[in-house]
């Protein structure tokens, strides 16, 4: 059974700003926030009873959000509507109150604890009366509906999970097809839920200064929101030309097995022939566009798992030993007792792959419906890296406890899963007895890339696309036909098929219901590159960069350890200089990594027409 890896795909359920105002305390707390005078002193006072406030709140939401993530009942979700609300009321009045201060000049520390406390909310509702309850309830509907979503296939109910997996063995077009749009027709439903969300916290965003909640979002990263923008068109523009070889080559692998009549040999790809179900990663199709000669790897690393009884648990426990050997503690046994680390089989979940930190210190956890195969080996990886992150800055301000950016905090566990995907690596865990020589490298370098490099288009559409609908720019009538222009413009693929008028397309992907920022997957693409090409250079590597683990070195381990030790108490530069040496974004370390592809996917496309127009 194929899955497609999930580089930086994962969402994970990160400690926010968490606190204690109900509807009826409101009033209060908002009040509560004048008897601060506009001073120095007075900024200083009010930070520090908005922390102990905030953490206040933090456990209970965790635990209550942690019951309805794996048990979803009415009464879970009724449960979390109305903690996320109090949550979302006091994050406005704390952000608005934090606002008071913008004036005064105050300690660095002062101010960026202020600037997170503006910054830090993702929907933020309006400081009124309702607001918050209405959210609350739009934004849990909108994650449940999509967590229990199924539709009809040959005459049965089926499960994303069960859809997901069909599409990524069918090579039937017909069946991709049908399995494509089946999946999207559980997400019309949202669309007047989601249009009425964007209106609520776009009244709430500008009521904290920005101008909508995407400009609010873009903020986040130490620089001002159009900057950031710009440097996110820069960083792609790196990236560009490399994508634009993959698609192109791949692009003439479909046309070879399908014909013109299905995918012709020019223009955009039909999105359902990539394996997966928003044509994020294509490595599902590996079989079809394998090079013509030595395509075939001496080894499968889900044969490789079975073959050594892996389960579950075992699983998760290398990922484990990667940490610990590069001296870092091993994970709390209250991890292993209070974690789902497979999928119960008495109710209803969110599977989708998740790591937790309930209460600040040591009870963090990883939500995953683990199967033994290829995905879940990288994916565990990943997952661990969240939870490693959390403990180390644990002992920061309440504020600091994050990331240095949303986009390192994906980045970690991806830099991990680069070497725990390496023939490297596999040999030194003894799941491997030999390591293939370089005759390997294009395979392993073009299944990487279908993974790796075919997700940073859609990595930056996504957020692309909300940031139109925030600003109006984008209508809810709409809605659609700017999905699937982004999906054109970026990743130069189209629908299988007319979509239909009450078409929600971009509902069917899990982070636009449950409403998690995704600029930060295509960041975590860039810096887990720029982190591994620095670790390897630490380690004293000297051979390709494909090829270098980094397990078992504690002099990168420590280095390591004290990026993640800082969390978000400095400017995100500060913590890439940390661990790295550089102090800046930079797609360069991907090009190195894959230079050899790139290299022969300019020979297999000579005399093609690459690119796909407008």
């Amino acid at each position: 059974m194929k899955r497609t890896l999930m580089t930086a795909a994962a969402v994970c359920a990160l400690a926010i700003m968490t606190g204690a105002a109900t509807t009826q305390t409101a009033a209060p707390v908002a009040a509560a926030t004048s008897e601060f005078p506009v001073s120095v002193e007075g900024a200083t006072a009010f930070v520090a009873d908005a922390e102990t406030k905030l953490a206040a709140l933090s456990e209970e939401a965790a635990r209550i959000q942690w019951t309805r993530a794996t048990n979803i009942t009415f009464d879970t979700m009724w449960l979390e509507s109305r903690v996320n609300a109090r949550q979302t009321e006091l994050q406005v009045q704390l952000a608005n109150g934090a606002a008071r201060f913008n004036e005064v000049q105050v300690p660095a520390e002062v101010r960026r604890k202020l600037n997170l406390l503006r910054l830090g909310i993702v929907l933020p509702a309006p400081n009124r009366p309702g607001a918050a309850g209405e959210l609350a309830e739009i934004t849990t509907r909108l994650d449940s509906t999509y967590a229990t979503g199924k539709f009809e296939y040959k005459g049965q109910q089926i499960t994303l999970d069960e859809a997901n997996v069909l599409l990524a063995d069918s090579r039937d077009p017909a069946e991709t097809k049908a399995l494509y749009e089946g999946w999207r027709t559980i997400s019309p439903v949202m669309a007047a839920d989601y249009a009425r969300m964007v209106e609520i916290a776009n009244e709430g965003s500008r009521e904290l200064g920005f101008e909508d909640t995407g400009a609010m979002w873009r903020a986040g990263y130490d620089m001002e929101p159009d900057a950031f923008a710009a440097e996110t068109d820069r960083l792609w523009e790196q990236v560009k030309p490399f994508y634009e070889n993959l698609h192109c080559y791949v692009r003439s692998r479909l046309n070879a097995k399908y014909g013109d009549a299905v995918q012709p040999d020019t223009g955009p790809i039909r999105a359902d022939l990539l394996g997966n179900m928003w044509s994020q990663q294509w490595g599902n199709i590996y079989d079809v566009v394998a090079p013509a000669t030595g395509g075939a790897s001496s080894y499968d690393l889900t044969n490789l798992l079975t073959s050594q009884q892996y389960d579950a648990q075992k699983m998760v426990k290398t990922g484990e030993n990667f940490y610990v050997s590069m001296g870092l503690d091993p994970l709390p046994q209250t991890f292993w007792e209070r974690s789902q680390i497979t999928r119960p089989r008495d109710r209803e979940v969110v599977c989708h792959a998740s790591a937790w930190d309930l209460d600040n210190a040591e009870d963090i956890r990883i939500k995953m419906c683990t199967q033994v195969n290829a995905d879940d080996f990288y994916t565990v990886h990943h997952e661990l890296g969240h939870n490693y992150y959390q403990r180390a800055y644990k002992d920061q301000p309440f504020l600091f406890k994050n990331g240095a950016n949303d986009g390192f905090h994906e980045a970690i566990g991806d830099f991990v899963g680069l070497s725990a995907l390496t023939p490297t690596y596999l040999n030194q865990i003894g799941l491997l007895q030999t390591t293939p020589g370089e005759d390997e490298d294009i395979p392993f370098l073009l299944k990487m890339a279908l993974d790796k490099i075919a997700f940073m288009p859609f990595g930056l559409m996504v957020d692309r696309w909300r940031w139109g609908v925030f600003d109006g720019e984008t209508t809810p009538a709409q809605y659609n036909a700017a999905w699937s222009a982004n999906m054109l413009k970026y990743q130069g693929l189209v629908p299988p098929g007319e979509r239909p008028d009450n078409a929600f397309d971009p509902g069917a992907k899990y982070h636009i219901p449950g409403n998690t920022p995704y600029t930060r997957y295509f960041l975590a693409g860039i810096y887990q590159f720029q982190f591994h090409r620095a670790a390897c250079k630490q380690a004293g590597w000297t051979g390709p960069l494909h090829r270098c683990s980094v397990y078992g070195n504690k002099e990168v381990g420590e280095r390591f350890d004290r990026m993640l030790q800082m969390g978000q108490s400095q400017p995100w530069p500060e913590a890439m200089k940390a661990f790295t040496g550089e102090n800046g974004n930079d797609a360069s370390a991907i090009t190195d990594y894959f230079q050899p592809l790139n290299v022969w996917l300019t020979r297999q496309n000579r005399g093609k027409s690459c690119g796909w127009g407008s």
